[in-house]
């Protein structure tokens, strides 16, 4: 079984995106001037220029991703889709995209430092200029864009996990377990050995051994998130509500989740102070590309297939209203 690491509008078909003009390449320094690489893409007449921050693991800026089992450039499909609604965007690859260095800093500190290089450097693009920055976050992405968002105008926060970390891996892999048919005392090993982890995390210790109910892609996955290299960055994550940043925004801020998406979904209930925009896609994935299947039937590899190249945006027209409403 393979896991998958974090974290109402009218219907008519979707199409593909084009964009009506090629991205321009361009480079900029990142936190403690890291070099980092990123695309530009020319907006309209909309008053915002956005900025994209990809999800979680080797994501590129265009949320491709060797998981992934199909083509995949999700991003680059939103930001063409951006581009239609009169917005430019600039999307960059995280520092450790094509690196092998296990000493290279990629902390918190760090990727939010380079989320708030890229909003410096798009603030200074002949593109947006006289633009205001709206900060577009996706997964893990989203909540980097959260703690960043007091340096850009607006943010928009798509299938941004609804509660911390932990308890999100929890939920999945919980998820996962049940659409497999696993009784209910392997689901607890399950949950036993990862919150384990998660303790191991927290006080800085190795990983703890696993009892032979524990599931291999579990124990793949806590290996993952107590890598040396990562370990401070999950750890600074781990326990992080959302909503305490949340609520205390003084932007503009839409949150987005597709309702097929099986690795975040809307909560049922949202903070009464929190003073944003609520949105649900209609079929739509992880990635909001269209998804016609059953939620309740689709597995971490069978929900993949609609990821690709050759599926679809689904229809996007609530985030294009949002969207109209900035100014």
């Amino acid at each position: 079984m393979k896991f998958i690491p974090m974290l109402a509008a009218l219907v008519i078909l979707p199409v593909h995106v084009q964009a009506s003009s090629p991205d321009r390449q361009i480079g900029f320094a990142g936190f403690n001037a890291f070099p980092l690489k990123a695309s530009v893409m020319a907006g309209g007449a909309h008053p915002c220029y956005a900025v994209l921050v990809a999800g979680s693991g080797p994501t590129d800026r265009d949320w491709s991703n060797p998981l992934i089992p199909v083509p995949s450039h999700g991003g680059r499909d939103f930001a063409a889709w951006l581009q239609t609604q009169g917005l430019g965007s600039l999307r960059y690859d995280k520092r450790f995209i094509g690196s092998k260095d296990p000493k290279l800093d990629i902390s918190l500190d760090a990727q939010l430092g380079d989320v708030k290089a890229a909003l410096k450097t798009t603030r200074a693009l002949p593109e947006a200029r006289g633009k205001k920055v709206l900060l577009v976050g996706h997964g893990e992405g989203a909540l980097l864009a959260l703690l960043a968002a007091g340096e850009a105008d607006a943010v928009l926060l798509l299938a941004m996990p609804g509660m911390s970390m932990g308890r999100l891996i929890l939920a999945q892999v919980q998820g996962q377990l049940e659409a497999a048919g696993a009784p209910p005392e392997v689901i607890a090993a399950n949950r036993d050995y990862l919150e384990a982890t998660f303790r191991a995390l927290r006080k800085d210790q190795e990983l703890p051994k696993a009892d032979p109910g524990v599931a291999p892609g579990v124990v793949t996955l806590a290996r993952g998130l107590i890598r040396p290299e990562s370990r401070g960055f999950v750890r600074d994550l781990l326990d992080l509500d959302p909503w305490g940043t949340a609520r205390r925004l003084t932007i503009p801020c839409a949150m987005a989740w597709g309702d097929r998406d099986i690795q975040t979904w809307k909560p049922e209930v949202a903070p009464a102070d929190f003073q944003g925009t609520l949105i649900q896609i209609p079929e739509a994935n992880h990635l909001f590309k269209r998804e016609t299947r059953d939620k309740a039937k689709l597995s971490g590899v069978t929900a993949m297939t609609t990821y690709g190249d050759s599926t679809p945006l689904a229809d996007l027209s609530p985030l294009a209203e949002w969207l109209k409403g900035l100014n």
